[in-house]
């Protein structure tokens, strides 16, 4: 067979593999062997014989594989006239042979059977190693080494086992070797080659993709996060969903009526100097004229019963000023503040003597912020 329309053959052949397809599939690479037994072409004049082939490859496609391998068989003929010395004869010629090639695999793949068939295409390179009687010469038998284009084409089955993959294959092998010493006559030789082999993936098994999990629904709308007047109760507990801003606003949501106490705001005999204790009251009454901005006090001094009107009246307004001085170095704007008025011993909360030591009483002694 003329070489060039044997290698034009098996390019036909491998050309009709098609495009991986756009589906998962396995294409780990993997190594692959095989053993199995060669029926020689009967034109070599040689004896069948074992081979094995060793070799790696991987899914290209779903249906598509291509595997690279490599190949090795040692037939021999019977030929009792070869001489290898003088007055010496023996038989058994070898005539190994070893080779490469490149073989792309078309599998029939049906879900959920385990065993699919295919058929194969392969190209590649055979050597051939033969040894042929010499005689007269006195190192016969001579060694022929050539190398050759050649090409398989067959079908098979490939089934899981789990791990591996088993493979069970009838190919025709066409090799080109036209410089024979036994087959002078012959330009090339077809070879039946029938296998058994493992396929071993490398690597760890694909996973199947995991799918995003859904975001979490967005929560329920809860009345408890909501203040739709902005009273600073939440829409739960407002009984009164209508404030108006820079009201007082009681915890239930609604408008309450606001006095501030500040009878424990005393001073000492004759003076009108706060003390410790009087300080941290008017702290109190800073925190609350901060939280409510449209609230409006008056500052109100008073004395107890003891010295004279007019001297009272005086030591009552000088009370009144220390506490209205407080309050606005502490941020409360005088606008809301009426006053400072002192009212004298004319409003005494407790009724005592005008002599000592009875009109001595802290109690009658105060200042005091009236809401207006």
């Amino acid at each position: 067979m003329n070489k060039k329309l044997l290698c034009a053959a098996l390019l036909s052949g491998l050309a009709v593999a098609q495009t991986a397809s756009a589906q998962d599939f396995d294409d780990r690479w993997y190594l692959t062997t095989s053993a199995g037994f060669n029926i020689q072409d009967g034109d070599r004049g040689t004896r069948n014989a074992p081979f094995g082939t060793i070799g790696f490859g991987k899914f290209i496609s779903d249906n598509w594989s291509l595997d690279g391998e490599f190949n090795y068989q040692n037939p021999h003929f019977e030929n009792p006239d070869v001489i290898r010395a003088p007055f010496q004869r023996a038989g058994n010629l070898n005539w190994s042979q070893y080779g490469v090639s490149i073989d792309l695999r078309r599998h029939f793949i049906a879900e959920g059977r385990n065993w699919n068939p295919y058929v194969v295409a392969g190209l590649g390179y055979q050597r051939s190693e033969e040894e042929f009687d010499a005689f007269p010469s006195p190192n016969s038998p001579g060694q022929r080494e050539d190398g050759n284009l050649a090409g398989k084409i067959g079908g098979g089955l490939q089934g899981d086992l789990g791990r591996i993959g088993l493979r069970a294959e009838v190919a025709y092998r066409l090799d080109a070797d036209d410089t024979s010493v036994n087959a002078s006559n012959e330009s090339w030789f077809g070879d039946v080659l029938a296998s058994v082999g493992f396929i071993v993936p490398l690597g760890p098994e694909p996973s199947e993709p995991v799918a995003d999990a859904p975001p979490p629904p967005p929560p329920a709308p809860n009345c408890a996060d909501k203040d739709s007047d902005g009273d600073g109760v939440n829409d739960c507990n407002d009984r009164c969903p209508n404030s108006q801003p820079g009201e007082a606003i009681g915890p239930d949501g609604c408008k309450v009526q606001i006095s501030i106490d500040l009878k424990g705001v005393n001073f000492d005999f004759d003076k009108a100097t706060l003390r410790p204790d009087a300080v941290a009251i008017l702290n109190e009454a800073v925190e609350i004229l901060k939280r409510y901005p449209d609230l409006r006090v008056e500052v109100a001094g008073h004395t107890d019963l003891c010295g004279n009107d007019g001297y009272n009246q005086s030591l009552s307004q000088r009370r009144s000023d220390t506490v209205y001085k407080y309050l606005t170095d502490n941020g409360i704007d005088a606008g809301r503040l009426a006053g400072p008025n002192g009212y004298g011993e004319s409003r005494p909360l407790v009724a005592t003597a005008q002599t000592l030591p009875e009109c001595k009483n802290e109690t009658n002694r105060r200042t005091e912020l009236n809401v207006q």
